[in-house]
């Protein structure tokens, strides 16, 4: 979170984050999401590199799915949250 501050101090108009939730608490992951969501809600472009596919789509505007380093699929985050394969592949369902 204090990398977050600071980088915010800036005034960017990017912010590229990659995986801030990695070993927080799931209480924080919430927190980090809604903070991400508040910036880029304040006109801040937000480039997230994370894991954590669920909460990831359901905040992101556009989204692309890696595998091996190669782009398999992309699309809006709710759509591919709503995807049967990503559901399969990706969330356990």
């Amino acid at each position: 979170m204090v990398a977050v501050g600071q980088g915010l101090m800036a005034r960017p108009r990017l912010l590229m984050l990659d995986e801030p939730s990695l070993g927080l608490a799931p209480l924080l992951v919430r927190e980090v999401f809604k903070v991400v969501e508040r910036v880029n809600s304040e006109g801040v472009t937000v480039l997230l590199v994370e894991q954590n596919i669920k909460h990831t789509l359901t905040v992101a505007a556009r989204a692309y799915v890696l595998e091996n380093g190669r782009i398999v699929m992309e699309g809006k985050g709710k759509d591919l949250l709503d995807n049967e394969q990503v559901k399969r592949a990706y969330l356990g369902i």
